[in-house]
């Protein structure tokens, strides 16, 4: 069923429409060739994968900063997997992990076409809790920028989502009305609840598969966005 009256579209960019788990597996397949950590890239995922949710879910509540995320999720990993790894070649790990991330351009499937689908009838925006010059490198090197007339990071506004401030300020500077706007992002805290709270309507993307709430619209792949929008 077709929502109506919606003239702005949000999209969180990690985990929604930048394939943040395929990329940064890249990534690290690079970087400890890079620094010759044999270290069974498989592994390391299964183990990194949930420790690093977690790291960022510390990290959205303000309970750790930047530098703490970038070190401690690296280092619970080793710990967990019982692989050394002195504390001089984390920091290098987690410095060499950003500079190289953004160098991948892996998008979720039918992003581009879903995206030319919205444009001509919506304005589309991000809102995003990463990094604000990494946000910036990932839309230009997988070539979607152009699409959007506004991006808000959690940099810009102080606070992360699902705060209201982030969503009113990503409001304010799309000239919005929450309304007429609508999020879709992965995250049912952050972005689902984070948006409704603020009054915009919310498509959560369970590209997971979660359980999730009954009454909630959601959708397991982006071309399901047709169904609504």
């Amino acid at each position: 069923m077709k929502i109506k009256n919606i003239k702005h579209i949000f999209f969180d960019l990690d985990h929604t429409l930048w394939d943040f788990d395929k990329n940064s597996a890249l990534t690290f397949d690079k970087i400890f060739k890079l620094n010759k950590v044999e270290v069974d890239i498989v592994n390391f995922l299964k183990v990194y994968e949930p420790v690093n949710l977690n790291y960022w879910r510390l990290y959205r509540n303000s309970e750790i900063d930047q530098d703490q995320l970038r070190y401690g999720r690296l280092r619970d990993t080793f710990n967990a997997l019982e692989f050394e790894v002195a504390d001089k070649l984390i920091h290098v790990l987690s410095e060499d992990y950003i500079a190289h991330l953004t160098t991948f351009d892996h998008l979720f499937d039918n992003t581009i076409e879903v995206l030319d689908y919205l444009q001509p009838n919506y304005q589309l925006h991000i809102i995003t809790n990463g990094f604000s010059e990494a946000q910036k490198r990932k839309l230009q090197v997988s070539n979607i920028a152009h699409y959007f007339k506004t991006v808000t990071n959690a940099e810009m506004a102080g606070v992360k989502k699902p705060n209201p401030i982030i969503f009113n300020h990503a409001l304010q500077l799309a000239n919005a009305k929450s309304e007429e706007s609508i999020m879709i992002g992965d995250s049912y805290e952050a972005d689902v609840l984070g948006a409704l709270q603020v009054g915009y309507d919310a498509i959560f993307f369970n590209y997971r598969k979660d359980e999730s709430e009954p009454h909630i619209k959601t959708i397991t792949q982006l071309t399901e966005l047709k169904m609504y929008l």
